[in-house]
């Protein structure tokens, strides 16, 4: 049970983008360093690093350019995650390249992401990659964007430059075919400025910080409305005090899960009650009452049902609405290998804990993430956006990817070496 006086802190995953050299290293160093999340032997390794590459101060693009070629080069390669907390919130940053042949390394990020901070040099203004970038975010979903334009002292912390980079972001979002929110602020990490503390130097700008900006942003909710757990594990202790125990273990989604719901177990369709739900399965703890989506949990239930790795324990006595076993998808894709998707490929399909085979019967188009506009293609290549229409070899039970992230996204593998071939999004039924 928690404590009241300490309160649990709820999680929030920020992904930040946007073109090289535009300061996404340096703005989350920045956070990190002035919310004091830096360990002082990590300041001064970043500080020693910096005086020997001759810098003239301390570097704090250095604290998440983790791997060797990226602190040779000055770039950002892998997305790279940082860990926080301030009084009011858990955080994981997610710093993700900015060069297009690394762009599904930012799928990657941007797709677990609550948020997302997209940055705009204001000299610079933007480019194709932030465009890119400004595109795949909504395509993702993200719930909210921050456009954060920096390097604010280069163009003399001109409100009217601010604008009208402000301007040309929305207009291009808004002629993408997924709505997201916007929100701006105006930077400059290197010094600071509306970073964690609000600027002096910016008088015209009144709204919050980006670090407060994220402590306040509202998570979105699943708009599933039904908590559902696809089953990891079934768990069965040989202990004589669990001899009868039998649980289904997995990470909860969607919406909550109580003791006493009625609950359906596909794809078999079968009926039964929930009769305990589990953190632990251990004498000392014992059952809790409920359980909120996000929660890795085990559930037992009133019956002896069939249900096994890859199964689905959905609440309620009936699928809720836009959620159903589908056997035939069309995906929007982001296509992460060199291999080219081409009609007749044969793949697995990861949805969750479940794994089923998968053809891909076409590809319908490709998208331009610069304009939003779509090609006819029959073939996606690298980095590419698209659709395509796979049928798999058994059903799934998935709604589409605007009504629930989890549910409505999987994986497709190749089944010859095991590689992630794309990362998907359920768009309708295509059958």
């Amino acid at each position: 049970m928690s404590d009241p006086t300490h309160p649990t802190l709820d999680t929030l995953i920020c992904a930040t983008a946007g073109s090289v050299d535009d300061g996404k290293s340096t703005l989350i160093g920045r956070i990190l360093l002035d919310a004091r999340a830096l360990m002082r032997d990590q300041l001064a390794h970043i500080e020693e690093v910096s005086a020997r590459r001759g810098f003239s101060r301390t570097e704090l693009a250095l604290v998440t350019d983790g791997l060797r070629a990226e602190r040779e080069q000055g770039i950002t390669i892998d997305a790279a995650w940082r860990y926080f907390a301030t009084p009011r919130r858990r955080f994981v940053l997610a710093d993700t390249p900015g060069h297009v042949q690394y762009t599904r390394n930012m799928v990657t990020g941007a797709s677990q992401a609550d948020a997302a901070i997209v940055l705009i040099d204001a000299e610079r203004g933007l480019t194709e990659q932030t465009r890119r970038h400004l595109a795949i975010t909504a395509l993702l979903r993200v719930p909210v964007v921050f456009v954060v334009v920096n390097k604010m002292d280069r163009v003399a912390f001109d409100e009217v430059r601010f604008e009208a980079l402000a301007a040309d972001a929305r207009r291009h979002v808004e002629a993408l075919p997924w709505e997201t929110r916007l929100r701006f602020i105006p930077v400059c990490a290197l010094d600071g400025d509306n970073v964690v503390e609000r600027s002096t130097r910016m008088p015209w700008y009144d709204g919050p910080a980006v670090l407060e900006s994220l402590e306040t942003v509202r998570v979105a909710p699943s708009r599933l409305g039904a908590g559902v757990l696809p089953v990891a594990w079934v768990i069965r202790p040989q202990r004589e005090d669990f001899a009868t125990f039998r649980g289904l273990a997995g990470r909860l989604v969607g919406g909550g899960l109580a003791v006493g719901d009625r609950v359906l177990v596909a794809p078999g369709m079968l009926e039964s009650t929930v009769t305990r739900i589990d953190r632990h399965v251990t004498g000392a703890l014992g059952g809790q009452a409920s359980a909120e989506s996000g929660e890795s949990i085990v559930v037992s239930l009133a019956d002896d049902v069939d249900a096994g790795r890859g199964a689905y324990v959905v609440q309620g006595a009936a699928l809720p609405e836009g959620l159903e076993l589908r056997q035939s998808v069309t995906l929007d894709v982001a296509w992460l290998t060199t291999r080219p998707a081409r009609a007749g490929m044969r793949l697995w399909l990861k949805h969750q804990s479940r794994r089923v085979q998968a053809k891909l019967v076409g590809v319908t188009h490709r998208l331009d993430v610069s304009t939003g506009a779509t090609t006819a293609t029959d073939e996606l290549k690298l980095n590419d956006l698209g659709r395509l229409q796979v049928v798999l070899g058994e059903p799934i039970l998935a709604t589409a990817y605007a009504q629930d992230r989890a549910l409505g996204s999987a994986l497709l593998v190749d089944p010859a070496d095991g590689e992630t071939v794309a990362a998907t999004m359920l768009v309708t039924d295509a059958g």
